[in-house]
């Protein structure tokens, strides 16, 4: 009963991001609303998806622990990790939290100063989700570079909060976009077609340009006349985007405003940092001194393993940290300990080789 109890208190507490808009403790909310917006249904139909596809693994540690444990996951953000392209964009709470993932396992990059490129980020993100598109790379590349040549070389922290900007807002900011080469073309703010939610899902991204049509997004536009149409956005926009008044404060800064120096500032724009709520502020990203500890109780077993090579040891160590990420592979950890012959509840060097 108690397991169960549990379980219940973790569906009840699970909300999309730090900043939800309903409260279940709010009575002139319905539940029916508050379902949609925390999006539990969501994550109650792919736990039983992923229930029915592995049945035989998880059955037998019993159904309830199973929904506890996924749930579990999820209030933490781990559980995003190797998962789907469709499945770490399909919420907020999702994209926010394979956001955290990303940083939490490359803050080392940043730390040691290397500079990679679009290719290299793709590769790394490409380790956590493999289906990951490039053109989502691209994007946050080109809000980086400021739409110069994406084979250049970027820092961590500005790639890091370039892809935040644009893996959460991905659809808002594909509209911007759309707006803003209307605008460029010479159309009148009346004539400007905004789009909806629905038209945009129904279209492949507009991130990626032509070199001619990137040439001419230097000029700018008026930025009285973007902050017109992106309020009109803003009030028939069913996905997130960044708060107006951010939006607002940029473009009234400047007299002429480019699409991705527009983003830049966005990137950079520390309320919007805080509204998703996963980074720290730039001063402190490179800090975490859990994740620290963490690195150094490896690299300790490692050093003193004699009894395997490095690279062993270092996958092995690296499947550790997966195991703590992942509430299917915990859970299939767990059921390779108990059926060992010996009762041992460890995996040795060789176990792991």
């Amino acid at each position: 009963m108690k397991t169960s109890d549990s379980l219940l208190r973790l569906i009840l507490t699970l909300s999309p991001q730090k900043t939800t808009r309903m409260n279940r403790f709010n009575s002139t909310v319905s539940v029916d609303e508050y379902l949609a917006d925390s999006n539990v249904l969501f994550y109650l139909s792919d736990a039983v998806t992923q229930l029915l596809e592995h049945k035989e693994e998880y059955t037998q540690f019993g159904v309830i622990r199973y929904f506890a444990e996924y749930f579990s996951s999820v209030k933490n953000s781990n559980h995003v990790l190797f998962r789907e392209y469709n499945y770490i964009r399909a919420t907020p709470h999702n994209r926010a939290s394979f956001i955290r993932v990303f940083w939490r396992c490359y803050r080392q990059i940043g730390k040691s100063g290397d500079l990679l490129s679009m290719l290299e980020y793709r590769s790394l993100l490409q380790l956590l989700c493999p289906d990951f598109p490039v053109e989502m790379v691209q994007s946050a590349a080109r809000i980086v570079l400021m739409d110069d040549a994406i084979d250049c070389l970027m820092s961590f922290s500005d790639f890091l909060y370039a892809f935040q900007l644009q893996f959460y807002y991905q659809e808002f900011l594909d509209s911007v976009l759309m707006i803003y080469q209307d605008l460029l073309a010479g159309k009148s703010p009346n004539t400007v077609i905004v789009p909806t939610s629905t038209s945009i899902e129904q279209l492949p991204s507009v991130a990626a340009e032509e070199s001619d049509k990137e040439r001419q997004q230097q000029d700018g536009v008026e930025p009285s006349t973007l902050a017109q149409c992106i309020d009109a956005l803003c009030d028939r926009f069913k996905h997130s985007h960044p708060s107006r008044s951010c939006m607002r404060e940029i473009l009234e800064e400047t007299d002429k405003v480019c699409y991705y120096s527009f983003l830049m500032s966005l990137a950079k724009h520390e309320t919007i940092n805080q509204t998703i709520g996963v980074l720290p502020n730039k001063a402190e990203l490179l800090i975490d001194p859990e994740m620290d500890q963490e690195l150094d109780k490896l690299i300790a077993q490692i050093s003193v393993s004699p009894s395997s090579n490095s690279s062993g040891s270092a996958v092995g160590g690296l499947k550790e940290l997966q195991r703590r990420a992942s509430p299917r592979r915990n859970i299939h950890h767990r059921r390779k300990m108990e059926v060992e012959s010996d009762g041992s509840t460890e995996e040795t060097d060789s176990s792991e080789n």
